[in-house]
Formats: structure tokens, C-alpha cells, sequence
């Protein structure tokens, strides 16, 4: 850890777990690390952990652990952006989606603090979400672009608008607890046949319009049960991968998720590409969501990818000892 900085904090989302147990846990695997007990510091409705994180860089940190959903993830990392602290995953979401594509723990809180108190640091890309940019945030390099302003928002996994977000919207967080990714499935069954909104796509300055029922932007490109919808999204690249989603009927769905489930590449129905900087028009608007939180309806989006700024620790190398 940074010499300069000192302690683990754990931003937690109290809903989801008993809170004593999870110091007990926490507080085994610190000693085991030889670290002191970390800090746990929770989320609450209008803040599900921004602001702990920004406090807890502030207040100089050496590791800010996530214990929650991907929702807190995203919220805990877009503070940690560029401030060198690194970010421990311990799972406790539905999808787990950033640990996952990391190969980290997903099932045991103790191992999965194992790796975030004794693991090695990686570097990995952000993507940002700008909703309906203005003129300046549309056409401005990513230098230029304030990540504070209320409609730019970060995501480590993956944002979207249309289908994507539709089933996020109408998955109940109750039938989430209990049947996890199965009640997306369910959701997702509702809006097989919504109709599709014309798109403008532009991926690093080259542009193509077409009917779709979503789109899909990644950073990473694993999902649940080891599906990848994103198969060439690596999270160190400084690329975004891109999945256009258009199947015309229940064959053409059937056909595109058969695609997905077996890893095999473009087909009907489901188009991908890559690149640093890209712009989403649609008509009529969409709803859209980044890393699992639902945001809003939009029109335009713009998604860039900043390199390198997040640093994550993993679970150390077999042959590091």
C-alpha cells in the first residue's frame, strides 16, 4: 500500500448484510494481512457511497473496499478515478460483474477480502456516459469533459439505453434478492416485442444509422454464468466494445442468445464494434443505464473511454508467493 496513506475502508450497503457478521469476517482476514481492523462506512438512500468515498480519500485511505451492489461499485469507483487509491471488490450484488470479469472471488466474502487486503494493484479503463451532452460536451476531448457535472456519469462494466435498460427498470429488487439474474430474465421476457427506435451510431468519427431494440457499450464484456456479450472487451485496453442489438422477432432472439451463450461471433440481430469515443442518437428516446442504475430517457449519448485511471486490486499472482 501507498506509504503515505494508511487503513482500509469498506463502504457497505447496510440493507443487504448483517453488519456484525461482516466485521467478523473482515476484521479475521485484516489480521490475517496483518492490517488493523478496517473502517466500515455505509451507504444510505440519497447516497449509495460517493460521498464515503470521496471521505474516505480525504481522510487518506490507502484501500477503499466495496461490500454492495454494482450500483455502489460504480459509485465508489467513479470517486476513486485518478486518486492512485485503490479499489477492493468483495461481492455482495447480483451480478457482481466488475469482480467477475476481474476473476476475483464472488461467492466468499472472506476470500474475496483475502485478495483485496494481500493482492496486487492493475490498472483499468473507465468509460463515461454523457447524457444529452451540450454542444461543448459533445464535441470536447475527454480532458475537457467535467466528470462532475450531473449528467456524466462513470461505469466500470457496461452502459446502455433501450432493451438493456428496460429489463434493469422492471426487475423488482425484492425478486432480485431472491432469484438473482433469473429476474432478469423475467423482466427481459416483457419487451421481447417493443418496438425498435431508429439509431445513429458513430464510433471514432465513422457513422452508421439502422433500426435497433438496444445498445450495449462495455468496458468489460462478461455477464453472469460466464456469457459474454462483449467477447473481445478487455479492461485495459483504452477501447469501448459496442453491441447493437435488433433481432425482429422471437427467432431472431432466440438465435442472437444462442449466439451469446456459445461465445460465437457476429451473426443477424447482434452487431459489435469497438473504439475510444462514441455517439448514440435515437428517435424516439430510450431509457438508458450504466452498470445496472437506471438513469433516464435520452435522445443522445456520448460514451469515452479514459485509460489506465482506475487502480483495482487482484488477487496476487500464483507465482508472485
Amino acid at each position: 500500500m501507498n506509504a503515505e496513506r494508511e487503513g482500509v475502508v469498506v463502504v457497505v450497503n447496510p440493507v443487504k448484510f448483517d453488519l456484525e457478521d461482516v466485521r467478523d469476517d473482515l476484521r479475521a482476514a485484516a489480521s490475517a494481512a496483518g492490517l488493523e481492523e478496517p473502517t466500515l462506512v455505509e451507504t444510505t438512500e440519497d447516497d449509495p457511497g460517493f460521498g464515503q468515498a470521496r471521505e474516505a480519500v480525504r481522510n487518506g485511505a490507502a484501500l477503499v473496499c466495496v461490500l454492495g451492489g454494482d450500483g455502489t461499485v460504480r459509485a465508489v469507483a467513479q470517486e476513486l478515478v485518478g486518486t492512485g487509491v485503490p479499489l477492493g471488490l468483495l461481492p455482495g450484488g447480483t451480478g457482481n460483474l466488475l469482480a467477475r470479469n476481474l476473476g476475483l472471488p464472488i461467492d466468499s466474502l472472506s476470500d474475496a477480502a483475502a485478495a483485496a487486503f494481500s493482492g496486487r494493484d492493475r490498472s483499468i479503463d473507465v468509460g463515461w456516459m454523457v447524457v444529452d451532452p451540450t454542444e461543448d460536451q459533445l464535441e470536447g476531448a475527454l480532458g475537457d469533459l467535467d466528470t462532475g457535472a450531473d449528467n456524466v456519469h462513470c461505469f466500470t462494466v457496461m452502459a446502455g439505453l433501450g432493451f438493456d435498460a428496460q429489463i434493469m427498470d422492471d426487475a423488482p429488487e425484492g425478486v432480485k434478492d431472491k432469484a438473482g439474474w433469473a429476474a432478469y430474465v423475467a423482466s427481459g421476457g416483457q419487451h421481447l416485442t417493443d418496438d425498435p427506435f431508429e439509431l445513429e451510431l458513430s464510433v471514432d468519427g465513422t457513422s452508421s444509422t439502422s433500426e435497433a431494440r438496444g445498445v450495449v457499450v462495455g468496458n468489460c464484456g462478461e455477464l453472469t454464468g460466464g456469457m459474454e456479450l462483449l467477447p473481445d472487451a478487455v479492461v485495459d485496453d483504452g477501447l469501448l466494445d459496442v453491441a447493437v442489438i435488433s433481432p425482429g422477432g422471437l427467432k431472431d432472439w432466440l438465435g442472437m442468445a444462442a449466439r451469446v451463450l456459445t461465445g460465437r461471433g457476429e451473426g443477424p440481430s447482434l452487431d459489435r464494434d469497438r473504439g475510444r469515443d462514441l455517439t448514440v442518437r435515437v428517435e424516439p428516446q430510450q431509457l438508458c443505464e450504466v452498470d445496472g442504475d437506471v438513469l433516464t430517457d435520452a435522445s443522445r449519448l456520448r460514451f469515452v473511454v479514459q485509460p489506465g485511471c482506475l487502480v483495482v486490486r487482484v488477487a496476487r499472482d500464483e507465482d508472485e508467493g
